[in-house]
């Protein structure tokens, strides 16, 4: 109980530090707005038509998507990390996102400019992804790094899907250089209305069960004897977080890291109650998210970074402190 001040605390730094994030993002880029501009612009005042253009056309779309795409993924990780009990555990590590990448670009090929099959597509190929983990997960004696290991096999056999099919049908997804390495440069309102529904229930459904992924902390045998169905949970969890980790893939790209990244320092600040793990994940995703993408727009101006890049810049070190961190027993 001693901790719930504290993180009220983070819970509310963290939604001050999004709210920071998305009005930098909505100002900073090749053409700035003013901060009164942008007031003006919330308020429903008149602002000049540049400011205007700018705002609805291309940065609110953006910083909107990169909020989706941030607690979409983070909580998506958390949800995976805690369902495997697995600290290397997350969308991109596993294959998820690869998974829902490859679905894309098939329903991309095979039917074209039916932009509403999409998100259906990389949900899709996002859980027959996490229902390969999670078949793998129940083997006798498989260590937490065989489930790793076999996620990035799984990767680079669906990495070299799409690319197969992006060499076949080259016209099959527009962008497709920025889609494969995650970012949103090219992101349009209309992109966002079906994806924004399904993560907003997504991350209601993970708010709802993380109090239950608390109980599957103790132990298989302690939660099947407090009657919870251990194995009906863990499906569950992990068809939420690909609900969450497609959603963000199908109009993101397969952006990286953001699942492992994200969860690992809010448990540092929250400890692991998943019901504070859960939300403050998705609201520090969205501030990264939307932190990063504005750092590749501004940081070789005039020139653009897909975000992607620069998260796996930050995401691999990380990847590789987190093993160490766990070679002394950890991964088994």
């Amino acid at each position: 109980m001693s901790n719930i001040p504290k993180n009220i605390v983070v819970l509310a730094s963290t939604a001050v530090l999004l709210a920071v994030a998305a009005a930098a993002g909505l100002m900073l880029g090749a053409s700035s707005v003013s901060l009164p501009e942008l007031a003006a612009w919330a308020a429903g005042a008149d602002v000049p038509d540049t400011a205007r253009s700018i705002l609805e056309n291309v940065r609110v779309p953006r910083v909107l998507a990169a909020l989706l795409a941030g607690a979409a993924l983070a909580t998506s990780g958390a949800l995976i990390q805690a369902s495997l009990d697995n600290p290397l555990a997350s969308p991109n590590v596993i294959g998820v996102n690869s998974g829902a990448g490859l679905f894309v670009l098939l329903a991309a090929s095979l039917a074209p400019g039916a932009l509403w099959l999409t998100p259906l597509a990389a949900f899709a190929g996002a859980l027959a992804t996490a229902l390969i983990i999670f078949a793998l997960s129940l083997g006798a004696g498989v260590s937490r790094l065989t489930v790793v290991l076999a996620g990035i096999a799984i990767t680079t056999v669906f990495g070299a899907g799409m690319n197969t099919i992006l060499i076949v049908d080259p016209d099959a997804y527009v962008g497709s250089s920025t889609f494969l390495v995650g970012g949103l440069s090219g992101v349009l309102m209309r992109d966002l209305g079906w994806p924004a529904v399904y993560i907003a229930v997504g991350l209601a459904a993970a708010l709802a069960g993380a109090s239950k992924l608390n109980i599957l902390a103790l132990g298989d045998e302690a939660a099947h004897g407090l009657g919870l169905n251990v194995s009906r949970l863990r499906l569950s969890m992990l068809a939420v977080a690909a609900v969450l980790a497609g959603t963000a893939v199908s109009f993101a790209g397969l952006l990286g890291f953001v699942g492992l990244v994200v969860p690992h320092l809010v448990r540092f600040f929250v400890g692991c109650d998943n019901r504070w793990v859960v939300p403050v994940s998705a609201l520090a995703g969205a501030a990264f998210v939307v932190g990063c993408d504005l750092l590749a727009r501004v940081l070789f101006a005039p020139y653009e970074l897909p975000v992607g890049i620069l998260m796996a810049f930050i995401g691999g070190p990380f990847f590789i402190y987190l093993i160490l961190k766990n070679k002394g027993g950890g991964l088994d």
